[in-house]
């Protein structure tokens, strides 16, 4: 049986809602749109985790972090080495495998002592070329300090701020591009062989430091910049913990007009992106198997970018939870799915269409109905959990429906957004009478889906 190749493309912190953005009169990812037209999009899909390893490597596993094991950058349970990640379940089915980007999966034993590459390159080659090449260092500027739930106690530590600088570099020896060429060139040396090939790219824009290579870095125009109402505002009813967590550190004391610089760098990266993926299809479209490739796309988690006055991700609103996802398979016709998913559909959905075996108990559910103009599962939950970085500290788990988030918090109060109503999440309603019925059975659906998903992390008598 000739199986399809395989292309996964990621990216780190992108938004769900740049797919189709036009922003300064500029599309802001014209090829994922374009590729998006012969796709399944999946306008609801929601991320296990707002935080890149327990996120990635609850992607590879189809495991929710709870049951993975690995629930924090740093930090990894008992359980990190008990279910195989994708790319070894590829290579076992006789695919070839390359990796090209940062490699944010933490197994036990290491991704790399669990799959034969045929082609690698992560961070540290390119800390290597970068160092030969003697390439820009990070603006020093673009760290801030903060005060960060570790362990029991507050630690001193610091993450990348909102501070935009320029990378003056040459846009080829830009990490992203150096890693995507890379990837182009597996597939133009694969395209031409008999067995098939999968191509993970892991292209690290638009995470920050908002450090943007010349000619990105004009793009989109400050002042022109659309901002959506809440950037700088907090909801309506916000716990007052929120305001000791990291997002909203980040966000103390930037002005809208830094937000909108903010933006403009954030989108000028986000389109340096788009273009790497329009780089790979162009590579697989010159090879002759583009029609015989199955390619997945999304990011490992959303940007709060100034909504709910936060930066980065780390908490269970909107901009972090919900990323873009699209899976293209040849042979099918281009669909929207407007019911809510989650990114650990994506390994099932992945295996059933290549024709491979699934494991046992895999906490996602196959798209591939949905791929081939069927519907998605109606009036589903899905759920996310954050358990603190680097080490366990702040704990948020979250379930969403059609038209609910509910928010829990065993340290703090409860949140209840109705996202018919209130998109943007400005007003929380967990106090409000009105709405008691429901965030009780949230909470009910909550507590029965952690005891069915290993996560001791929250005590079943917590109300």
């Amino acid at each position: 049986m000739n199986r399809p190749n395989l292309v996964f493309i990621t990216t780190d912190h992108q938004r769900a809602d740049s797919l189709h953005m036009t922003q300064c009169g500029r599309e802001v990812t014209p090829h994922l749109n374009r590729l998006a037209a012969q796709s399944a999009q999946f306008e609801r899909a929601y991320c296990s985790a707002p935080l890149c390893v327990p996120a990635r490597t609850a992607l590879a596993t189809g495991k929710y972090p709870t049951a993975s094991g690995v629930v924090c950058n740093d930090w990894s349970g008992e359980t990190a080495g008990d279910h195989p990640p994708m790319h070894q379940m590829l290579a076992e089915a006789g695919y070839r495998l390359g990796h090209f980007g940062p490699q944010h999966i933490r197994l036990r034993p290491e991704l790399t002592a669990r799959v034969p590459f045929a082609a690698y390159a992560d961070t540290d080659d390119y800390r290597r070329h970068a160092a030969d090449r003697g390439l820009p260092a990070p603006d020093p500027r673009s760290r801030r300090a903060v005060r960060e739930l570790q362990d029991g106690n507050y630690a001193a530590t610091q993450y990348s701020s909102a501070h935009v600088s320029a990378w003056d570099g040459p846009l080829a020896d830009f990490q992203d591009c150096y890693f995507t060429e890379r990837a182009a060139a597996f597939v133009r040396e694969q395209a031409g062989t008999d067995a098939p090939f999968a191509l993970f790219l892991n292209i690290w824009a638009p995470h920050p430091p908002l450090a943007v290579p010349h000619p990105y870095a004009g793009l989109f125009d400050p002042e022109r910049i659309e901002l959506p109402a809440n950037v700088g505002l907090a909801a309506t009813g916000e716990p007052a913990g929120r305001r000791r967590g990291v997002p909203a550190q980040l966000a103390e004391d930037v002005t809208i007009d830094a937000w909108r610089r903010a933006w403009a760098a954030h989108l000028a990266l986000t389109h340096l992106a788009d273009a790497c993926v329009g780089r790979i299809v162009e590579a697989l479209q010159q090879g002759g198997v583009f029609e015989d490739t199955l390619l997945l796309f999304m990011s490992d988690h959303g940007e709060h970018l100034g909504q709910h006055r936060m930066y980065q991700k780390m908490e269970m609103y909107e901009q972090a939870l919900r990323v873009p996802m699209l899976i293209r398979l040849p042979g099918t016709q281009p669909v929207r799915c407007e019911e809510v998913v989650s990114h650990l559909d994506v390994l099932p959905t992945m295996l059933d269409a290549l024709g491979l075996d699934r494991p046992a108990q895999l906490d996602g559910q196959s798209l591939l109905p949905v791929l081939r103009g069927g519907a998605a599962p109606a009036d589903r939950s899905v759920f996310a959990q954050y358990s603190g970085n680097p080490r366990p500290g702040d704990i948020r788990r979250a379930v969403v429906t059609k038209r609910y988030k509910y928010i829990y918090d065993p340290a703090d109060a409860a949140e209840l957004y109705d996202l018919l109503l209130d998109p943007l999440e400005t007003v929380n309603l967990a106090a409000d009478p009105a709405h008691a019925t429901v965030r009780e059975a949230l909470h009910r659906r909550m507590l029965e889906w952690a005891a069915a998903h290993a996560d001791t992390w929250i005590g079943r008598d917590n109300e």
